[in-house]
């Protein structure tokens, strides 16, 4: 009431009364609303105001009575007095108003305090807005809820419904009422579900109906366009709903997800350029406030980013941070109509286009101290310090007071941005680091409790151990999507900073976030974005536009997707090129092609720095990216020239050329410090996990090809960085070298076979670094225990044969040297691998090469053999054989031979020890190849291990007997042999079946093959001054001595092993290809070959046939005693040598199963063994004498030792198959000795084969052709019945040679010399002087048939006939034959012969078989008696008696031989005898002697006995038959007719001659008539009366008258021999008889 009076004093005193009782709680409701209403009408008079609000406050905040209307009356009238004209009132009032809306919701916390026990029921809340809807609140949740449900209508500018009576109201303030409401009482909106309705349904459609302008409206643009006028931004409303958004986002978030959404792209949009600058501060601000809330961060993400078809928030909110700070560098370009810069109002102040006011502007401290800044482009903005790291201390969004925007300093909204962006970054990597941890923490302590071997992250993370892991599984689907959405925006800001940056702080904290990123995103395994971020910091280390491809396409794919979203344009600006950095070195690019030289700036270094960080302590997130990090550092160490030096490290060094490089005493400092980090980052690659390392090394691999590439194709250094690294990075893992072993040799040994010298040195040297060190390195278990790593180690040792430069080579050979040197005791499984590195040296390497390869070699063959394991030792045999073969160096392939003897020696000495372990090892491949199901395959399978190896030495021994050079060839032929000679008795019997097939036959194919096709060429000089002896000139000829020596060696073994090979089951056709070898190498042109091949064949022919059954003895003789068997000897001329063989069979047979001896074979086989050696025999033969078709000089012909060798063989082969030995061998024998005999020698051979032409001797061959059949004719003589047909082919033969006497033998057309008209320099051929032989033969023919006239075979097949046939020839030649003696000798033959055959003849008389010899024989008799040929005019007398008594011994012959058994023989033969005796009788009369020898040339002799043998057949013999007597009388009455007419004819020309003497020949006719008149009386008186004819006697007298008419005749030898004659016939005067006698007696 005392207030009613509305005087003030009263007024004052009656309100302080009212406040004290309000004071001591002791008003009523009634009272209170009593208060109230007076209060209102004081307050309608404007009295006592601020007494009014005090009293109000008091009231209220005192007890909770006033409530409903009464508490919206008193809270209209705190409105209306704000609203006064006195300002402070209102400003009272304001704060009234402030502390009376806190107090209206404290109730209702207070309220819900006491009420929280009790839960009822919510109700659902209709969708209307009416005010019944507030019917479940309590009473002061109710008023609250009126409260701000009019809050809301009336800065919507609506009538309220609760607070009634409000006259005016700003929006300004009922924002700030609503901002502090929310702020202050957010679990009041949460907890009730009606006050979230209002919050809904009111406050966030108010915003954005409010924000309209604020969205619509762009800078500068002209307003016609629009309809309407667009309002312009308020700055206080602005700010204000900008604060109100910031609580709700921050509160209320998970009420408002839909509506925050809105809220948020709006606040992006805020940052557009084209708003006013205030504007953009002011979101920033707002922004900055979102940034420190990592957790809320993850909730935007989880709700929009991750939704569907939501708007990606998150992303948009780092791109609009991104774009906003690219806008402010950016000049806006004026072809852009939009953005027309307008910059004339007043409420921009710093002109986002020209920023080049000056530094220091704001200078805190004048001008003299550099602020730190961004200058990008000529764009300067200074960096202000803004808030303390971590906090959103806003500026501009406190300035409530402001109406007008204020002007805003340069740099701030930079600032803030830039701190917007470290701080979002902080918040994320640390939460989700956080998070991470303690998932990896949770999933070790499940793992380990669910006893799970703790397994690698990246597989834990597919774990589903329990829901925790489903849990874990979503956070890291929102951690990815964070990282995701936030990345390109951060880099693309980040990137556009770092470069901007010039302030050394600001550089570290771009580089940090960058880092940070790098490491988390490859925590995440998101590779792109990890890559991105660690290309930034790389891009940062190098200097501007420095072309490196690693990261140029790292970089295009970036920039090529300017990620756009929603109308924000992120593009990755490319770093711009003015530095305005301190210059700290200069050095070269490392190029291709370097172009002049590239500047390090401090920052690159600071960036080199983070670079080195990141990769120390984030190695094992790197992956991949590790490929950038180490290009990024290979470049930097090559601009900054550090070298690698010993074990890969890098110390400072100087370029080799171009411009040395520039450093600056401040880098100086630091190279030692970059050059020990860098060796630090790759010392703790011993801690990465396997996958990491794998990939470092991968990124090593891939760089050091670059390096390869750029290094193709010069000389200039290369970059070694990469093979250092991958060096050191090897050494420091070496205990666990398995893992990372295969990737690094493989990548060194592509390095090694690089063009470049430097760089293939480099890897060579990494590479034997890494095996040296590994092969010394103490593993857990030692190599010895683990083969399989040991050989992993030495295999790129292997590997490296496969490079052909020189330089590498030697590399590795030393390091063989030296492994073999440290560790060769220890290689154990690893030999192979080492001699494999030997042997893989090839001739064309270069001298010094294969030298050092041998002498690993010979270190190997002296010291190491019994160390190694024995299966090696066949590697040792190849890898020895294999420098034999090499043709550099003629000692080294000498001395390898004489090593694979060493070798073979070896063997023999330890052979029990070295068959033992190979049996073993066999027994366990064999037992592998079982299980695998495969054929076991090794070389010479199936022969027992030992003996393979055995089989290897020969075979190699093998390959070298055919090297193409002579030395090499002999020497290891002599040692093939020798081994096989001295050690071959320690194989399997099985085993020689093997060596004779694939060794000694191969071996012998090869020669046989190279000889036969070698060059003819003449070969000048042995190289250097060496004489080539002429027998060995063409390759011919030496590869004839390899034949010889080959044969000789083959044959050899067969010969003396033949007791080990003859019960191999194909020894037959061993025994047919030995011989086929033979057969070649005889026919050969070539005559040292022929001879050699026939030496062996004689060899092998001198083996004694195997022993009988029979005669075997009854035990295997005893062990170790020697044995000796002797080989028969054969009987052959100068062939037979008894041949020994000692080597202790005992020992052998001991090697076979049991102690059985070898099986000896029957004799059926071993008599077709002879008879193949015959028939190779005989081809040889037949081959080698048939004659040429054609002839010129160049045709082949045999030479006389080799005949005379072939010819030899025939006894002693002879000797074995004389039991089957038939007509047609004869026969094929016969045609081979013909044809050897007439083959003719050359002129300039024949002084040392031919005896001078007059002596009588035969040549060694034609000794041999006679021995053969000598042989042959002993053989029949003691054979059987069967045999003894052989003797007519044999008298054959012989007779044939026989013929060569007077018609030496044709040897094809070949033209041959008469010895003396050849001339010794010409190849002529010259016949031989078959005289000799053909003498001897027929010696031999008179001694046989002397033998064998008798045989039935040598009656039957007409023998005789054909010795009297053949011996014509000479007779009826005589004078003309080549030499006298042989017609003397074939008289005298015939003689002999006949004395024998012709009583065999006539006991055959009755057969027939002898019919046709008769003729034969009166033909012979006839040519040689009334020979056709004239003696020479030389002969003397005495000579002529000589040949006379030959002739006269003839007819004595046939007047012993034949005449006395005439009646044996055919009357034809014998009539032709007569005729020829009387012939004889005659006269025979050479015609050319002078008339003083005439008496004696007459052959009077002959003439005699012929006329008395003729007498003495006439009449000695009985007349058996009337025929024969008659063919006496007619040879009686021709003669004495024949004397008759002769006498007459004389007489007649001795009347006509008158005083003329007659010519010679017919006086000596007449005398020789008139001594034949008185020879035929002589015989009549000797002869029986009876035997004569009264009819010849008649002719006889007859005589007489003729030769008294002779006595006128003038000379007086007519004369005498008349006398002579005449006298005999005083025997004819008897008296004639009485008849009267007659017929008395």
């Amino acid at each position: 009431m005392g207030c009613g009076t509305k005087e003030p004093k009263i007024t004052q005193l009656c309100l302080a009364a009212i406040q004290r009782l309000m004071s001591h709680e002791v008003v009523s409701e009634a009272a209170a609303g009593n208060i109230i209403n007076m209060l209102w009408q004081l307050m309608e008079n404007s009295l006592e105001e601020l007494k009014l609000l005090q009293t109000v406050l008091v009231l209220l905040t005192t007890n909770t009575v006033v409530h409903d209307e009464a508490l919206s009356k008193a809270i209209v009238l705190c409105f209306r007095l704000h609203f006064t004209k006195d300002n402070i009132t209102n400003n009272t009032a304001a704060a009234t108003v402030r502390q009376v809306v806190t107090v209206v919701f404290e109730r209702v916390v207070a309220e819900d305090e006491r009420h929280k026990d009790i839960i009822d029921q919510p109700v659902a809340i209709q969708g209307n807005s009416n005010r019944r809807s507030v019917s479940t609140l309590k009473p002061c949740a109710k008023d609250a809820y009126m409260l701000f449900q009019d809050l809301c209508q009336l800065v919507n500018a609506d009538a309220p419904y609760w607070l009634v009576g409000m006259t005016e109201m700003t929006r300004t303030f009922g924002l700030e009422l609503l901002e502090s409401v929310l702020n202050d009482f957010p679990q009041v909106f949460l907890q009730h579900q009606e006050f979230s309705f209002l919050l809904k349904e009111r406050v966030c459609p108010l915003v954005i109906k409010l924000f309209s302008p604020n969205i619509k409206f762009r800078q500068g643009s002209s307003t016609s366009s629009s309809p309407a006028p667009v309002e312009k931004p308020y700055f206080p409303i602005c700010m204000r709903l900008l604060r109100v958004v910031s609580v709700l986002i921050k509160q209320f978030y998970s009420l408002l997800v839909t509506e925050c959404e809105i809220f948020l792209s709006l606040l992006v949009k805020f940052l557009d350029a084209d708003k006013p600058q205030w504007l953009r501060a002011v979101a920033v601000e707002s922004i900055h406030r979102l940034c420190v809330q990592p957790q809320l961060l993850r909730s935007f993400c989880q709700s929009y980013d991750m939704k569907q078809h939501s708007t990606k928030v998150f992303r948009d909110i780092v791109n609009a941070l991104g774009s906003f700070i690219q806008s402010l560098f950016l000049v806006p370009s004026t072809g852009n109509a939009s953005a027309t810069p307008n910059q004339t109002g007043s409420n921009a102040s710093g002109n986002t286009g020209s920023a080049q006011t000056n530094p220091g502007v704001l200078g805190m401290g004048g001008g003299a101290t550099v602020l730190p800044a961004f200058e990008y482009r000529g764009t300067w903005i200074p960096i202000l310090n803004v808030t303390v790291q971590g906090s959103a201390k806003a500026t501009y969004l406190e300035m409530l007071d402001k109406v007008e925007p204020p002007t805003i300093p340069e740099g701030y909204a930079m600032s803030v941005a830039f701190h917007c962006l470290l701080d979002l970054v902080r918040g994320i990597t640390t939460m989700i680091e956080g998070e991470l941890g303690e998932a990896e923490t949770l999933t070790q302590t499940t793992t380990e409790t669910t006893s799970l071997p703790a397994q690698p992250s990246e597989q834990q993370d597919l774990q589903s151990v329990s829901d925790q892991s489903e849990k874990e599984l979503v956070s890291r689907a929102v951690w990815e999507e964070m990282v995701n959405a936030c990345w390109c925006g951060l880099l693309a800001a980040l990137s556009l900073l770092l470069d901007a940056s010039t302030d050394e702080a600001a550089t570290e904290n771009i580089l940090k976030a960058e880092l940070t990123m790098a490491a988390l995103c490859g925590r995440l395994a998101l590779v792109t974005s990890r890559d991105a971020f660690i290309t930034a910091i790389c891009k940062g280390s190098l200097p501007p536009h420095y072309a490196l491809t690693v990261l140029n396409s790292t970089t295009a794919a970036l920039s090529s997707k300017s990620y756009s979203i929603q109308g924000q344009n992120v593009q990755m600006i490319s770093p711009s090129s003015e530095s305005h950095q301190q210059v700290v070195a200069v050095g070269q690019p490392l190029a291709l092609q370097p172009q002049g030289t590239v500047m390090l700036t401090s920052k690159n270094i600071q960036c080199m720095r983070t670079l080195l960080n990141l990769a120390h302590c984030h190695g094992a997130v790197l992956g991949t990216s590790w490929q950038l990090v180490l290009a990024t550092l290979q470049h930097l160490v090559w601009i900054l020239g550090l070298k690698p030096g010993v074990g890969g490290a890098l110390k400072p060094g100087r370029a080799v050329e171009g411009p040395s490089t520039v450093l600056t005493t401040a880098v100086m400092t630091d190279l030692p410090v970059i050059s020990n980090i860098l060796s630090r980052l790759f010392e703790s690659s011993q801690y990465l996990d396997d996958v990491s390392l794998h990939h470092l090394i991968n990124a090593l691999c891939s760089l050091s090809l670059e390096a390869m590439d750029m290094a193709y194709g010069n000389n200039k250094e290369p970059s070694l960085f990469a093979v250092a690294k991958l060096l050191e990075t090897g050494l420091v893992n070496m205990h666990r070298i398995e893992i990372l072993w295969r990737p690094l040799t493989g990548h060194l040994l592509e390095v090694c076979q690089h063009p470049n010298s430097r760089m293939r040195e480099w890897g060579a040297e990494a590479l034997t670094s890494l095996i040296k060190a590994g092969l010394t390195f103490s593993h857990d278990p030692p190599l010895s225990q683990n083969q399989r790593l040991q050989l992993l180690l030495l295999n790129p040792l292997k590997e490296l044969s496969n490079i052909s430069h020189p330089d590498i080579r030697i590399k590795q050979l030393e390091c063989v040297l030296q492994i073999l040197q440290s560790q060769g005791d220890s290689l154990g499984p690893g030999w192979p691998l080492v001699l494999g590195v030997m042997g893989a040296i090839r001739s064309d390497q270069g001298e010094s090469l294969i030298r050092t390869a041998f002498q690993c070699l010979q270190l190997v063959v002296t010291d190491f053999l019994p160390t190694m394991p024995c299966t090696c030792l066949q590697i040792v045999v190849e890898v020895a054989g294999s420098f034999g073969l090499h043709n550099q160096e003629l000692n080294i392939s000498l001395t390898s031979i004489g090593l694979l003897w060493n070798i073979s020696d070896y063997f023999f000495q330890r052979g029990e020890i070295i068959e033992k372990e190979l049996n073993k090892e066999e027994a366990l491949l064999q037992k592998q190849a079982e299980e695998k199901g495969v054929m076991l395959n090794r070389p010479f399978h199936p022969a027992p291990p030992f003996d393979c190896l055995w089989l290897c030495l020969y075979a190699k021994l093998g390959e070298l007997c055919v090297d193409p050079r002579p030395a090499v060839r002999k020497s290891a032929g002599q040692t093939l042999f020798s081994t096989i000679g001295a050690h071959g008795t320690l194989l399997q019997h099985s085993t020689w079946h093997t060596v004779i097939w694939k060794v000694l036959f191969h071996l012998l194919d090869r020669v046989r093959e190279s000889s036969t096709t070698a060059d003819k060429e003449k070969i000048e000089s042995g190289g250097g001054n060496i004489l080539i002896h002429h027998s060995r000139d063409t390759a011919e000829k030496q590869w004839a001595e390899t034949w010889v020596l080959t044969l000789a060696g083959v044959a050899r073994i067969f010969n003396t092993r033949r007791y080990l090979l003859q019960p191999l089951g194909d020894f037959s056709h061993a025994w047919d290809v030995l011989l086929d070898h033979i057969q070649s190498a005889a026919l050969s042109k070539n005559n040292e070959v022929s001879l050699a091949a026939l030496k062996s064949f004689q060899e092998i022919l001198q083996i004694v046939s195997p022993v009988r059954d029979s005669e075997k003895p009854d035990t295997p003789p005893a062990i170790n005693v020697s044995v000796p068997v002797v080989v028969g000897t054969t009987t052959a001329t100068s062939l037979g040598r008894s041949f020994m063989r000692t080597d202790s069979i005992g020992e052998r047979i001991g090697r076979y199963n049991g102690s059985e001896p070898p099986v000896i074979t029957d004799e059926i086989e071993d008599l077709n063994l002879w008879w193949a050696a015959w028939n190779s025999w005989y081809r040889i033969g037949s081959e080698s004498t048939r004659p040429p078709i054609t002839c010129d000089k160049l045709t082949f012909i045999p030479s006389q030792p080799f005949l005379t060798a072939l010819i030899q063989i025939f006894p002693a082969l002879y000797q074995h198959i004389k039991t089957g030995f038939s007509m047609d061998d004869l026969q094929k024998l016969g045609v081979i000795l013909h044809g050897a005999v007439s083959v003719p020698i050359s002129s300039d051979a024949s002084p040392f084969i031919l005896p001078s032409y007059t002596e009588a001797v035969l040549t060694s061959l034609q000794e041999a052709v006679l021995t053969a059949l000598d042989v042959l004719q002993k053989a029949i003589c003691v054979g059987s019945e069967s045999m003894q047909i052989m003797y007519p082919a044999i008298f054959d033969q012989l007779l044939a040679f026989v013929e060569f006497s007077c018609k030496p033998p044709q040897y094809g057309q070949l033209e041959t010399k008469h010895i003396a008209n050849a001339k010794y320099n010409q190849a002529e051929w010259v016949a031989l002087n078959y005289v000799p032989f053909a003498e001897r033969s027929l010696e031999v023919v008179v001694d046989l048939y002397q033998k064998t006239a008798c045989h039935k075979a040598v009656v039957t097949e007409k023998v005789l006939q054909n010795i009297i046939k053949t011996l014509r020839i000479p007779l009826s030649l005589k004078y003309s034959c080549p030499s006298e003696s042989t017609w003397k000798l074939a008289v005298s033959s015939l003689l002999r012969v006949l004395s024998i055959g012709l009583p065999v003849a006539r006991q055959h008389a009755s057969s027939g078989k002898f019919d046709s010899m008769w003729p034969e024989l009166a033909n012979t008799f006839e040519d040689f008696l009334f020979t056709k040929s004239t003696p020479p005019d030389n002969l003397s007398i005495q000579e002529f008696q000589k040949n006379e008594s030959i002739d006269v011994e003839v007819v004595q012959l046939i007047s012993t031989e034949i005449l006395p058994y005439a009646n044996f023989i055919p009357k034809e033969f014998v009539g032709q005898i007569m005729t020829m005796l009387n012939k004889g009788s005659i006269h025979s009369q050479s015609s050319s002697f002078t008339e003083a020898e005439i008496d004696i040339r007459m052959r009077e002799e002959f003439s005699k006995v012929c006329f008395e043998t003729l007498l003495q057949f006439s009449f000695s013999n009985k007349v058996t038959t009337p025929q024969e007597g008659y063919i006496s009388r007619m040879a009686l009455s021709v003669l004495l007719k024949r004397s008759q007419d002769v006498l007459h004819r004389y007489i007649e020309d001795e009347r006509l001659s008158g005083k003329c003497p007659l010519p010679r020949q017919q006086v000596t006719e007449i005398i020789f008539v008139l001594k034949a008149v008185s020879t035929l009386i002589d015989s009549l008186k000797k002869t029986q009366p009876e035997n004569v004819d009264a009819n010849t006697w008649a002719q006889v007298i007859a005589l007489y008258p003729t030769l008294v008419e002779c006595i006128t005749c003038s000379s007086s030898e007519v004369c005498s021999a008349l006398k002579e004659a005449l006298v005999p016939f005083k025997d004819f005067m008897h008296p004639p008889a009485s008849k009267v006698q007659n017929g008395e007696s």
